[in-house]
């Protein structure tokens, strides 16, 4: 007889491991099933070892601007491997830390590749065995991988995906980066502070096409201030990988064409959830431009079958996987007052220099609502605490509802942005308005002071610019 479970868990990613943790704490027996590490793509592949290859990345950065601080480094040398050890490092840590989780709140493994076979039935394939397991809720939580795009098909070599970049056998000399989401952005920067020449393409007409605009123009002077080559409105019409480089073909915005050869090419436009050999059509569940569909409690459109994270579509971040996870759980638990997710009030945060981080509308996207606007900008190069620490450029941007005070966006980037994005997701989450934040006491000399000014400048009453 096979066992059953309450809810079983698909992935094991963040927001698998929080859906299973989050419903063992509310006394239901629960199991994940995972066909590979604990913590998925965000833990091994993804958020966390880009942030420790990054933070290599800064100390390089670190390195060749010390003199304006009285300090001079001799003979320093850096070994690429020594990098990758340090960021897997920190990956298995964690993903130790995640077993270490699930064992303590009671909630099973069950190692091996999971598809849906009837309803409430699970099957298991593991070792060429298959197992089945019964459950009255199953949530879906497997992730997405990276996107492919004709013409480019990345062979572990010389064309690389996000994998790659993050375990290279050595440094590149050069590097072609295709797509300027974060992904592309991150390791454009990442590559560039370590050494390498970096040439950045996007086939929208700026890069960074999901930021304010004003944000995405300041990234792309200071990249090109950085000798990284940006084309914007470019497309990759081909890729021609050799022995000892690829030589990538494109198609300018202007309609020229212009080849660009690099010892390596990353392919980073975007990704696509991972939907296949799932049994979906089967039984009854709806994908929609590669993607589950779901509603707002997160049920797909098979009964007792639920999707969260980035198989259930953008925002594809891990953030957003956890909260659905909780807020799936707790909704088919009976919790009382669960609300469901507001996807627009997100933050996403791109880790490169500058940091970017946003939340809300665009100011391009307020105005097309048809609402009366307030504005407010401040720059870093007013901070005390940014130019004390030698990072004075950046801003943040703040848009406001003129009659409600309604805060529709916050843009920032800058020094440690992303660690600050979250002081106006409470502001939005508590229904602060324009008045309620220029009230707001902030602590001097910091690089927050900087989000109040921005308010402040939306009243037309900046004190320090």
């Amino acid at each position: 007889m096979s066992e059953k479970y309450d809810v079983l868990v698909v992935g094991s990613g963040p927001g698998g491991y929080v859906a299973a943790i989050r419903a063992a704490q509310l006394g239901l027996r629960t199991a994940v099933v995972e066909r590979d590490r604990l913590g998925g793509i965000c833990l091994n592949w993804g958020c966390i070892p880009t942030k420790a290859m990054l933070h290599g990345a800064d100390v390089a950065h670190t390195l060749a601007n010390l003199e304006p601080l009285g300090f001079r480094a001799a003979g320093v040398t850096f070994d690429m491997a020594g990098l990758v050890k340090f960021s897997r490092s920190v990956s298995e840590r964690l993903s130790n830390g995640i077993g270490y989780l699930l064992k303590k709140n009671g909630v099973e493994v069950i190692t091996g590749t999971a598809r849906l076979a009837g309803r409430g039935e699970i099957d298991v394939a593991a070792d060429g065995a298959r197992t089945r397991y019964r459950a009255d809720h199953t949530i879906l939580a497997t992730g997405a991988r990276p996107r492919s795009i004709p013409g480019v098909a990345p062979d572990g070599e010389r064309v690389w995906t996000y994998f790659q970049a993050l375990t290279p056998p050595s440094l590149p000399e050069s590097l072609l980066v295709v797509g300027s989401g974060a992904i592309g952005v991150e390791f454009a920067s990442l590559y560039r502070d370590l050494g390498t020449a970096v040439t950045l393409v996007e086939a929208m007409p700026r890069i960074m096409p999901a930021e304010d605009a004003t944000v995405a123009e300041h990234v792309r002077k200071r990249f090109t201030d950085r000798g990284i080559t940006v084309h914007q409105g470019a497309s990759v019409s081909g890729v021609d990988a050799g022995i000892d480089a690829v030589t990538t073909t494109l198609t300018l915005s202007d309609g020229s064409a212009e080849k660009i050869t690099t010892e390596r090419v990353l392919v980073a436009a975007g990704i696509q959830g991972n939907v296949e050999d799932l049994g979906l059509e089967e039984a009854g569940v709806e994908v929609e431009r590669g993607f589950v569909r779901t509603d707002e409690w997160c049920r797909t459109t098979a009964f007792g079958v639920y999707a969260i994270g980035d198989v259930a579509g953008a925002p594809c971040l891990a953030h957003k996987a956890s909260h659905e996870g909780v807020l799936c759980v707790e909704k088919l638990a009976g919790v009382e007052h669960v609300r469901p997710l507001d996807r627009r009030r997100v933050p996403a945060c791109t880790y490169a220099r500058p940091q970017v981080a946003h939340l809300g509308l665009t100011e391009e996207q307020a105005r097309a609502t048809g609402r009366r606007l307030r504005v407010g900008r401040f720059d870093y190069t007013a901070s005390g605490k940014a130019l004390a620490i030698g990072e004075g450029d950046g801003f943040v941007k703040t848009v406001f509802d003129a009659d409600t005070g309604e805060l529709l966006g916050a843009h920032m980037v800058g020094p440690e942005v992303t660690e600050q994005i979250q002081g106006f997701g409470i502001a939005q989450s508590l229904e602060a308005t324009t008045e309620d934040l220029a009230e707001v006491v902030f602590a001097h000399p910091t690089l927050s002071e900087a989000m109040h000014e921005s308010v402040l400048a939306a009243l037309g009453r900046s004190l320090n610019s």
